[in-house]
């Protein structure tokens, strides 16, 4: 059967099967397209790009929706891994809630796409993440907890995401997030964010403190008189549908 979205894909590779570049970003990330395929999913029928890059071997994938290759304004959500959250289903985060809903919208779109990037615990790995919890199970916030692991509050570098989003010639992307940060390096790095989109997910016994610390300490654009503790610890995460909203927030 003709799949002409993962012909215009695979064209990507036969162009520059060997791809070398000088890098971007403080480590001089390049990444090269390794490997694609058709991905239909509980959330509607996408291809996934497996990249590798040369920094440290981990290996990203884009998850992408209908024709990105040369597009504008592409619906884009940038997604650090959360083991914890994304495949054990834990509620210390929003991760999974934001994985699925981003997934789902994608998934009714005529194009996007997800980039899924192996920056566990906002870039301090999965041990020193668990260290954080501990630290968290004491006492402190998740801000407190990595810096008194000796690391930042945030380590994540998003020089891969735009390396791979220059690999599927994204010229413009409306961006999935909460996160000022994301635009700023990602604008900072030469990807024009024309849009973005917010994803707030609405809390859980366990999560509502975390969601508050990204607020208050971490810059999220999330509104706190949104943030409600739900009565009932056994409740499920309700995940709130968000909307489009231009970029930057009116003044």
């Amino acid at each position: 059967m003709s799949d002409p979205i993962y012909d215009n894909l695979k064209r990507l590779v036969q162009e520059d099967p060997e791809h070398e570049c000088e890098g971007i970003g403080r480590e001089k990330i390049c990444v090269r397209i390794a490997a694609i395929a058709q991905l239909p999913t509980r959330f509607g029928q996408f291809h996934i790009v497996a990249f590798e890059n040369n920094r440290d071997g981990k290996e990203h994938v884009a998850v992408v929706r209908g024709n990105v290759v040369g597009a504008q304004d592409v619906p884009v959500r940038l997604h650090s891994e959360c083991l914890t959250g994304d495949v054990l289903g834990s509620l210390r985060c929003d991760c999974r809630d934001q994985l699925e809903a981003a997934l789902e919208m994608i998934g009714r779109m005529d194009y996007g796409l997800l980039l899924y990037l192996r920056q566990e615990g906002r870039g301090i790995g999965l041990i020193n993440k668990i260290r954080a919890y501990a630290l968290q199970d004491a006492g402190l916030d998740t801000v407190q907890a990595n810096l008194a692991l000796g690391f930042r509050d945030d380590e994540r570098d998003y020089a891969v995401a735009v390396h791979m989003l220059l690999s599927l010639r994204v010229r413009s992307v409306r961006l999935i997030t909460n996160n000022p940060k994301k635009i700023e390096q990602l604008t900072e790095y030469g990807i024009l964010v024309t849009d973005r989109i917010p994803h707030v997910m609405k809390p859980n016994p366990y999560n509502r403190f975390y969601l508050q610390t990204k607020a208050e300490k971490s810059g999220h654009l999330i509104d706190l008189s949104d943030i409600r503790h739900l009565e009932e610890q056994g409740d499920p995460p309700i995940v709130k549908r968000s909307s489009a909203r231009r970029w930057p927030p009116a003044r």
